[in-house]
């Protein structure tokens, strides 16, 4: 479920290593620059299937 958060929470979590950044860029945007340890999941492609790898505990930050 979404959840609104701050704009520091995301750098805590990820610092925390509790969360799981995915970004949404196409592929070869994401080749040319991603952040550190992000996931690439296209939003033509985000959907249960392509979001089954992802940890069910853990957060999750979309960018």
């Amino acid at each position: 479920m979404p959840i609104s958060i701050d704009r520091y929470k995301p750098q805590a979590l990820i610092e925390e290593d509790s969360a799981q950044v995915v970004e949404v860029l196409p592929e070869a945007e994401y080749k040319e620059a991603h952040l550190p340890g992000a996931i690439n999941i296209p939003l033509t492609e985000l959907d249960a299937v392509s979001t089954s790898a992802l940890a069910k505990d853990a957060p999750v930050i979309v960018y």
